[in-house]
């Protein structure tokens, strides 16, 4: 029996070549779609040799031949644009893309018989935290067209199972971190706006220093506090998620964080001691709305998909992207 073929939107970036990577080392077969607007040829190349469509979800006669050249089992779904404040000041990018796009491509998808579908979504649907930590039963009341974008695809993704039996499984990520263990893959935004790689970034020397926005929050050491989980922890539940709909799983939503949170100053001084380096700060104002503390539930995720994460320790995921970056940007 052939090994079944995986659609995987956006598979040249971050967390989507990750969950290439994890996809192929569980058996499957991988095609990617990516327009390289922010993904890599050189990893799908190099590391991931794997079949690269160069093309956007918008383009519905790109889609269907996609789907009839190759025997589609399932379609993970990456590809979107993630930057929050250019999601303030340029709305209509984000609404055609991240909306309109998964609306072409889900119906490429029920053109082709395709029925279950993997989706990225975000803690970001959420919008300020009511409690902590979230879970999938908190408001969703995003606060920037970006998580409006996403919970609008969670809106038609319910739709479309209602309708037409398309089943899907959406995972609502805290903070992406780190990079594979083996330092073949790892995140390499342009811009960068992660804190982690900007940390690592400032002790290779390429920036020059870290800016800490806002020390007066009501958190132990006064900085922000984020829930970090491991980009290979997230490939992994990608893999739980893809096979519990292939089992017969109901279209539902899970959160993926580690249920424990770092602030900003840990993070920094826990890169200090994996890097062995110096790395200066410079402290500003709090960013509009930073909400102090951001932890997710992930036990529905645990309960359901018997997920649990390898590298909830934030020594290992500073590890892991050290070695990344090294080899990167050295």
């Amino acid at each position: 029996m052939s090994q079944p073929i995986i659609l995987v939107t956006g598979g040249a970036g971050y967390i989507g070549s990750h969950a290439v990577l994890a996809l192929q080392r569980a058996g499957y077969g991988v095609v990617i779609l990516d327009n390289l607007v922010y993904g890599h040829r050189d990893l799908v190349a190099s590391v991931l040799k794997v079949p690269l469509i160069v093309g956007d979800t918008c383009d519905r006669p790109l889609l269907d031949q996609i789907f009839a050249n190759y025997s589609i089992a399932a379609v993970m779904h990456f590809a979107a644009y993630t930057y929050v404040g250019e999601s303030v000041t340029d709305p209509a990018k984000y609404y055609r893309n991240n909306v309109l796009g998964t609306l072409t491509l889900l119906e490429a998808m029920q053109a082709a018989a395709v029925d279950h579908f993997v989706f990225s979504s975000t803690c970001a649907t959420y919008g300020l935290p009511q409690t902590i930590p979230l879970t999938e039963a908190h408001p969703q009341q995003p606060i920037n067209p970006y998580g409006r974008s996403k919970l609008m695809v969670e809106q038609m993704l319910a739709d479309f199972d209602r309708a037409y039996g398309l089943q899907s499984v959406y995972f609502r990520y805290f903070n992406a971190a780190g990079a594979d263990p083996s330092g073949c893959l790892g995140e390499d935004h342009q811009p960068e706006t992660h804190l982690i790689p900007l940390v690592l970034l400032t002790a290779l020397g390429k920036r020059e220093r870290v800016t800490i926005f806002g020390t007066d929050y009501p958190t132990p050491d006064g900085t922000c506090i984020r829930d970090y989980i491991h980009v290979s922890d997230l490939a992994t539940a990608h893999i739980l998620g893809l096979e519990y709909l292939l089992q017969g799983g109901a279209t539902t939503a899970f959160n993926l964080g580690n249920g424990s949170g770092f602030s900003v100053r840990q993070v920094i001084d826990t890169a200090q001691q994996v890097t062995g380096r110096e790395i200066p700060v410079q402290y500003s104002d709090r960013r509009a709305g930073d909400p102090p503390v951001l932890i997710g539930s992930s036990h529905k995720a645990s309960t359901v998909l018997g997920w649990v994460p390898r590298f909830p320790e934030l020594a290992d995921i500073i590890a892991h992207a050290w070695n990344w970056h090294q080899q990167r940007h050295s």
